[in-house]
Parts: structure tokens; C-alpha cells; sequence
């Protein structure tokens, strides 16, 4: 039985090494860093009260903070009160580009929206949402 056990920590301790240099020394996990790739200064906006009949921009401004362009290839509204626009080009590593939703505010009451948005760093839709409140 005791050199069972002398065994088993021997193997351990021959494989210990090898696995140090191959798993990362931190935290951080291959998801995070592709999450980083832009860094929006907003995920989500709370434009208050707005007035009734005047549409509203909501403006999401982000950062590629990536070694690579990004562009952003869709931009999708939860409805149809609220139209987008964004950045067009490619996004250069350490610029700024945006999404800009317009919400038409026809009805009064509270609101939030969402608009989501595709980039060619990830195929997975980033959600943006904005609230607020149109008043009469």
C-alpha cells in the first residue's frame, strides 16, 4: 500500500510541472478576452423624460480594444419605434466607433428598448438597452 502512495505522488508531482507552463497563472479565461475586444462606454442609457412626438438618439460609444479591425456587421432593434445607425467602416485597433438607436416616442408612459448588436469579433449579439419615460 506504501508504495502505491509513493507512486501516485510521485506521478503528481512529474505531472504538476508539466501542466504549470501549459494553464494559465491568473483567472482570466479565453471568453473575457474575447468579451474585451470592444469596450462599450454604456451598455445600457436611462434618457429620463422625454417629450411626447420627438424622436430621441441614444447614442453607444465603444472602444476596439483589440489587435484587429472590427466592423460591425448587423445591428438589429427590439421594434419597430426604433431605428439604428452605427459605425460603417472598419474599426481600427484603439478607435472609437458607435451605435446610435432613435426612438420614436409616440406613446406616452415608460419605455425600454433594446437594440443588439453583431460584430465580426464575436457572432454572438451584444445587447444594448435604453429606458426612460415619454411625457405628455
Amino acid at each position: 500500500m506504501k508504495k502505491l502512495q509513493i507512486t501516485a505522488l510521485l506521478a503528481v508531482m512529474a505531472f504538476s510541472s508539466f501542466y504549470a507552463g501549459v494553464l494559465p497563472a491568473d483567472n482570466t479565461s479565453v471568453v473575457k478576452t474575447v468579451a474585451d475586444a470592444i469596450k462599450w462606454n454604456s451598455e445600457s442609457i436611462d434618457v429620463g423624460k422625454i417629450p411626447q412626438g420627438k424622436p430621441k438618439i441614444i447614442r453607444f460609444e465603444f472602444t476596439n480594444t483589440s489587435s484587429k479591425p472590427i466592423i460591425i456587421e448587423n445591428v438589429a432593434p427590439s421594434c419597430g419605434c426604433t431605428t439604428a445607425d452605427y459605425t460603417k467602416e472598419p474599426i481600427l485597433p484603439g478607435k472609437k466607433g458607435f451605435v446610435e438607436a432613435s426612438y420614436n416616442a409616440a406613446a406616452v408612459g415608460p419605455f425600454m428598448k433594446t437594440v443588439n448588436v453583431t460584430t465580426s469579433d464575436s457572432k454572438t449579439p451584444k445587447t444594448l438597452s435604453f429606458k426612460g419615460v415619454v411625457a405628455s
